[in-house]
Protein backbone atom coordinates (compact mmCIF):
# COMPACT_ATOMS: atom_id res chain seq x y z
CA UNK A 1 0.00 0.00 0.00
CA UNK A 2 3.02 2.52 0.93
CA UNK A 3 4.62 1.71 -2.74
CA UNK A 4 1.56 2.05 -3.97
CA UNK A 5 0.81 5.97 -2.37
CA UNK A 6 4.48 6.53 -2.98
CA UNK A 7 4.39 5.88 -6.63
CA UNK A 8 1.19 7.92 -7.20
CA UNK A 9 2.46 10.63 -4.77
CA UNK A 10 5.77 10.82 -7.44
CA UNK A 11 3.52 11.09 -10.80
CA UNK A 12 1.85 13.85 -9.28
CA UNK A 13 5.09 15.46 -8.24
CA UNK A 14 6.13 15.25 -12.06
CA UNK A 15 2.41 16.14 -13.12
CA UNK A 16 2.48 19.04 -11.02
CA UNK A 17 6.30 20.39 -12.01
CA UNK A 18 5.01 20.36 -15.36
CA UNK A 19 1.96 22.23 -15.06
CA UNK A 20 4.03 25.09 -12.67
CA UNK A 21 6.73 25.16 -15.04
CA UNK A 22 4.29 26.24 -18.46
CA UNK A 23 2.46 28.26 -16.04
CA UNK A 24 5.23 30.21 -14.71
CA UNK A 25 6.31 30.21 -18.78
CA UNK A 26 9.77 28.54 -18.25
CA UNK A 27 8.74 25.49 -20.16
CA UNK A 28 7.66 26.74 -23.96
CA UNK A 29 5.38 24.95 -26.30
CA UNK A 30 7.46 22.19 -28.57
CA UNK A 31 9.65 21.21 -25.54
CA UNK A 32 10.74 17.56 -25.63
CA UNK A 33 10.52 15.88 -22.33
CA UNK A 34 12.56 12.93 -21.90
CA UNK A 35 11.61 9.97 -20.18
CA UNK A 36 15.16 9.40 -19.09
CA UNK A 37 15.89 13.05 -17.99
CA UNK A 38 12.48 13.15 -15.79
CA UNK A 39 13.39 9.57 -14.35
CA UNK A 40 16.79 10.55 -13.44
CA UNK A 41 15.78 13.80 -11.96
CA UNK A 42 13.01 12.16 -10.01
CA UNK A 43 14.69 9.11 -8.62
CA UNK A 44 11.96 7.04 -10.31
CA UNK A 45 11.65 4.40 -13.09
CA UNK A 46 10.80 5.68 -16.72
CA UNK A 47 7.70 3.72 -16.35
CA UNK A 48 6.54 5.61 -13.60
CA UNK A 49 7.28 8.80 -15.84
CA UNK A 50 5.83 7.56 -18.93
CA UNK A 51 2.50 6.97 -16.58
CA UNK A 52 2.48 10.61 -15.20
CA UNK A 53 2.89 11.43 -19.02
CA UNK A 54 0.18 9.89 -20.19
CA UNK A 55 -1.76 11.76 -17.38
CA UNK A 56 -0.76 15.08 -19.08
CA UNK A 57 -1.56 13.49 -22.17
CA UNK A 58 -5.11 12.81 -21.14
CA UNK A 59 -5.24 16.85 -19.87
CA UNK A 60 -4.22 17.91 -22.89
CA UNK A 61 -0.49 19.29 -21.81
CA UNK A 62 1.44 16.86 -23.44
CA UNK A 63 1.36 14.64 -26.63
CA UNK A 64 3.70 11.97 -27.73
CA UNK A 65 5.16 11.66 -30.86
CA UNK A 66 5.88 8.02 -32.15
CA UNK A 67 9.97 7.26 -31.90
CA UNK A 68 10.80 10.27 -31.05
CA UNK A 69 9.12 10.99 -27.12
CA UNK A 70 7.00 13.55 -25.59
CA UNK A 71 6.56 16.86 -26.03
CA UNK A 72 4.60 19.89 -24.51
CA UNK A 73 1.73 20.42 -27.21
CA UNK A 74 1.62 23.27 -29.27
CA UNK A 75 -2.06 24.53 -29.43
CA UNK A 76 -3.59 25.11 -33.01
CA UNK A 77 -5.42 28.54 -33.82
CA UNK A 78 -8.79 26.04 -33.30
CA UNK A 79 -7.64 24.89 -30.35
CA UNK A 80 -6.82 28.17 -29.00
CA UNK A 81 -10.00 29.14 -29.78
CA UNK A 82 -12.13 26.18 -28.21
CA UNK A 83 -10.04 26.75 -24.97
CA UNK A 84 -11.00 30.30 -24.46
CA UNK A 85 -14.37 29.62 -25.21
CA UNK A 86 -14.27 26.73 -22.47
CA UNK A 87 -12.39 29.42 -20.18
CA UNK A 88 -15.11 31.79 -20.48
CA UNK A 89 -17.87 29.20 -19.93
CA UNK A 90 -16.54 28.13 -16.71
CA UNK A 91 -15.35 31.21 -15.37
CA UNK A 92 -18.06 33.16 -15.83
CA UNK A 93 -20.76 30.16 -14.47
CA UNK A 94 -18.43 29.88 -11.58
CA UNK A 95 -18.30 33.90 -10.42
CA UNK A 96 -22.27 33.91 -10.80
CA UNK A 97 -22.24 30.72 -8.54
CA UNK A 98 -20.99 32.92 -6.11
CA UNK A 99 -22.95 34.73 -3.61
CA UNK A 100 -20.19 36.53 -0.90
CA UNK A 101 -16.68 37.34 -0.77
CA UNK A 102 -15.26 36.47 2.33
CA UNK A 103 -12.72 38.48 4.00
CA UNK A 104 -9.83 35.62 3.60
CA UNK A 105 -10.91 35.96 -0.34
CA UNK A 106 -10.78 39.67 0.09
CA UNK A 107 -7.49 39.67 1.30
CA UNK A 108 -5.97 37.11 -0.72
CA UNK A 109 -7.13 38.81 -4.23
CA UNK A 110 -5.87 41.87 -3.34
CA UNK A 111 -2.55 40.94 -2.63
CA UNK A 112 -2.39 39.01 -5.32
CA UNK A 113 -3.31 42.42 -7.46
CA UNK A 114 -0.11 44.29 -5.27
CA UNK A 115 1.98 41.18 -6.57
CA UNK A 116 0.86 42.16 -10.47
CA UNK A 117 1.57 45.88 -9.18
CA UNK A 118 4.79 45.58 -8.21
CA UNK A 119 5.85 42.67 -11.03
CA UNK A 120 4.76 45.46 -13.61
CA UNK A 121 6.72 47.82 -11.72
CA UNK A 122 9.69 45.29 -12.20
CA UNK A 123 9.34 44.71 -15.53
CA UNK A 124 9.11 41.34 -14.88
CA UNK A 125 7.49 39.83 -17.57
CA UNK A 126 8.23 35.73 -16.43
CA UNK A 127 6.80 36.19 -12.69
CA UNK A 128 3.66 38.44 -14.38
CA UNK A 129 3.07 35.34 -17.01
CA UNK A 130 2.68 33.68 -13.66
CA UNK A 131 0.54 36.09 -11.82
CA UNK A 132 -2.44 37.03 -14.68
CA UNK A 133 -2.98 33.51 -14.90
CA UNK A 134 -2.89 32.89 -11.15
CA UNK A 135 -5.41 35.49 -10.73
CA UNK A 136 -7.92 33.00 -11.96
CA UNK A 137 -7.09 29.88 -10.74
CA UNK A 138 -7.29 32.11 -7.02
CA UNK A 139 -11.01 33.23 -7.82
CA UNK A 140 -11.93 29.74 -8.59
CA UNK A 141 -9.81 28.46 -5.12
CA UNK A 142 -12.29 30.41 -3.07
CA UNK A 143 -15.49 28.49 -4.71
CA UNK A 144 -13.57 25.01 -2.76
CA UNK A 145 -14.22 23.08 -5.64
CA UNK A 146 -11.03 21.26 -6.43
CA UNK A 147 -12.60 19.57 -9.66
CA UNK A 148 -13.03 23.19 -10.60
CA UNK A 149 -9.89 24.50 -9.81
CA UNK A 150 -8.03 21.53 -11.71
CA UNK A 151 -10.04 21.99 -14.84
CA UNK A 152 -9.24 26.36 -14.87
CA UNK A 153 -5.55 25.24 -13.62
CA UNK A 154 -4.66 23.09 -16.76
CA UNK A 155 -6.85 25.38 -19.11
CA UNK A 156 -4.87 28.29 -17.73
CA UNK A 157 -1.96 26.41 -18.49
CA UNK A 158 -2.98 25.98 -22.27
CA UNK A 159 -3.78 29.44 -22.22
CA UNK A 160 -0.15 30.82 -21.87
CA UNK A 161 1.30 27.76 -24.09
CA UNK A 162 -1.52 30.14 -26.69
CA UNK A 163 -0.08 33.20 -25.43
CA UNK A 164 3.35 32.48 -25.90
CA UNK A 165 2.84 31.16 -29.59
CA UNK A 166 0.52 33.83 -30.92
CA UNK A 167 0.75 36.40 -28.89
CA UNK A 168 2.85 39.63 -30.48
CA UNK A 169 2.76 42.06 -27.63
CA UNK A 170 2.05 41.07 -23.82
CA UNK A 171 -0.64 44.14 -22.51
CA UNK A 172 0.01 43.29 -18.82
CA UNK A 173 -0.98 46.91 -17.74
CA UNK A 174 -4.46 45.97 -19.73
CA UNK A 175 -4.64 42.63 -17.90
CA UNK A 176 -4.32 43.72 -14.83
CA UNK A 177 -6.99 46.63 -15.16
CA UNK A 178 -9.39 43.64 -15.91
CA UNK A 179 -8.49 41.93 -12.58
CA UNK A 180 -9.05 45.20 -10.67
CA UNK A 181 -12.08 45.80 -12.18
CA UNK A 182 -13.41 42.09 -12.02
CA UNK A 183 -12.72 42.02 -8.01
CA UNK A 184 -14.19 45.20 -7.13
CA UNK A 185 -17.45 43.92 -8.77
CA UNK A 186 -16.80 41.40 -6.52
CA UNK A 187 -16.33 43.26 -3.50
CA UNK A 188 -19.48 45.15 -4.92
CA UNK A 189 -21.48 41.94 -4.04
CA UNK A 190 -22.49 42.27 -7.81
CA UNK A 191 -21.16 38.45 -9.07
CA UNK A 192 -22.93 38.95 -11.88
CA UNK A 193 -21.01 41.85 -13.46
CA UNK A 194 -17.60 40.37 -12.24
CA UNK A 195 -18.88 37.61 -14.42
CA UNK A 196 -19.77 39.90 -17.08
CA UNK A 197 -16.51 41.55 -16.88
CA UNK A 198 -14.61 38.34 -16.78
CA UNK A 199 -15.91 37.28 -19.98
CA UNK A 200 -14.77 40.89 -21.67
CA UNK A 201 -11.27 40.29 -19.78
CA UNK A 202 -11.02 36.55 -21.71
CA UNK A 203 -12.32 38.57 -24.76
CA UNK A 204 -9.69 41.37 -24.75
CA UNK A 205 -6.98 38.89 -24.30
CA UNK A 206 -7.84 36.38 -27.21
CA UNK A 207 -8.33 39.40 -29.39
CA UNK A 208 -4.63 40.22 -28.91
CA UNK A 209 -3.33 37.18 -30.40
CA UNK A 210 -2.50 36.51 -33.49
CA UNK A 211 -3.92 33.35 -34.67
CA UNK A 212 -3.03 33.90 -38.25
CA UNK A 213 0.49 32.87 -37.44
CA UNK A 214 1.86 29.13 -37.49
CA UNK A 215 4.13 27.96 -34.98
CA UNK A 216 7.88 27.96 -36.59
CA UNK A 217 9.32 24.31 -35.32
CA UNK A 218 12.96 25.73 -36.31
CA UNK A 219 12.52 29.05 -34.41
CA UNK A 220 15.10 27.96 -31.55
CA UNK A 221 17.57 26.82 -33.98
CA UNK A 222 16.78 30.18 -36.32
CA UNK A 223 17.65 31.96 -33.34
CA UNK A 224 21.02 30.32 -32.68
CA UNK A 225 22.06 30.77 -36.14
CA UNK A 226 20.99 34.25 -35.95
CA UNK A 227 19.19 33.57 -39.12
CA UNK A 228 15.91 36.43 -39.79
CA UNK A 229 12.50 35.46 -38.56
CA UNK A 230 10.20 32.91 -40.52
CA UNK A 231 8.09 35.10 -43.00
CA UNK A 232 4.46 33.44 -42.62
CA UNK A 233 3.28 32.85 -46.42
CA UNK A 234 -0.42 33.04 -46.88
CA UNK A 235 -0.61 29.04 -47.52
CA UNK A 236 0.99 29.21 -43.86
CA UNK A 237 -2.02 30.56 -42.65
CA UNK A 238 -4.84 28.17 -41.24
CA UNK A 239 -7.54 27.75 -43.06
CA UNK A 240 -11.65 27.76 -41.98
CA UNK A 241 -10.19 30.19 -39.34
CA UNK A 242 -12.63 32.34 -37.62
CA UNK A 243 -9.97 35.61 -36.53
CA UNK A 244 -12.82 37.50 -34.37
CA UNK A 245 -15.25 35.63 -31.92
CA UNK A 246 -18.89 37.19 -32.40
CA UNK A 247 -20.50 37.84 -28.92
Amino acid sequence: MQDSQTSDTTQKTIEETIVSGILSARIRPGTRLSENQLASLFGVSRTRVREAMMRLETRGIVHVSPRRGWFVVEPSAEEAIAVYEARRIIEAGLLRSMRVLTDAGREALDAHLNEERSAIAAGDRQRLTYLMGDFHIRIAELSGNAIIVDILRDLTARTILISMLYQSEFHAAQSHDGHCRIFQAMQAGDFGRAAELAVEHLDEVEMGLDLTARPDPLSELRSSLSLPSRTVSPTDRPKNHKLQRSN
